[in-house]
């Protein structure tokens, strides 16, 4: 079978309607969570879900949607052993987040090999992209380095965004900013570039018809990977 991403910011509807098309195609279909929020994955390496339960313990609120805008992170200490400390745990984060990535890739290769279509709830590459990938020459080495690793991750065959103006989620979820959901909007659809069959779907509607579209464009392109034609990009 194949892969199909359901990608966008959060309030977009991605894991409603992801949930949603386990029942509504007629083939199997395997939905997996590919974002980094460890309350919503539902695969994870014992790694992971161990810094998660470390950090739990220590008060600290665990990341529950793609990267932070770099202009909000706070600047590196200057203190050199501080400094130090801080790249070392960088990395070690760097080293979990990309065998995690990979693990999830693994999960998905096998489900695709036994016949599913195989559902991802957001995208690394897609969350990423913006600020790992493609982001300004002077970001953290680690950054960069992650940027390199994505830049290689296999992209799902199918992509679709679920695209929804600023106002509507912010109305939804009340996080973030106008100008910040905005933003974040034209980075998801500047992935039309660097993703193949690209797809935008309205998602400010209710989500039963939301859910049609996304079924209509899937049913499509399997047609076309059934009859051998290559599918439009």
């Amino acid at each position: 079978m194949f892969t199909v991403a359901l990608i966008g910011p959060d309030g977009a509807g991605k894991t409603t309607v992801a949930r949603r098309l386990e029942h509504a195609l007629p083939v199997a279909v395997k939905y997996l969570y590919m974002g980094i929020n460890p309350d919503a994955s539902n695969h994870a390496l014992p790694t992971t879900r161990l810094v998660h339960a470390l950090k739990r313990a220590r008060g600290v609120q665990p990341d529950t949607a793609g990267p932070r805008d770099p202009r909000t992170l706070a600047q590196p200490s200057r203190n050199g052993g501080k400094r130090v400390v801080s790249t070392a745990r960088s990395f070690l984060r760097l080293a979990n987040r990309l065998a995690e990535e990979w693990h999830r890739q693994l999960v998905a290769s096998l489900h695709v090999r036994r016949g599913s279509i195989v559902v991802f709830d957001r995208h690394f590459l897609a969350d990423y992209y913006a600020y790992d990938v493609a982001g300004e020459a002077t970001r953290p080495l680690s950054r960069r380095l992650h940027g390199f690793f994505l830049s290689r991750y296999p992209r799902p065959d199918l992509v679709i965004y679920l695209d929804a103006p600023a106002e509507v989620l912010l109305a939804r979820k009340g996080e973030g900013t106008l100008e910040s959901l905005a933003r974040r909007r034209l980075e998801y659809l500047d992935l039309a570039r660097v993703m193949r069959n690209f797809r935008v779907v309205d998602a400010s509607r209710p989500v039963n018809e939301v859910t049609d579209d996304v079924v209509e464009l899937i049913d499509a392109f399997s047609a076309g990977r059934t009859l051998g034609t290559t599918a439009p990009s």
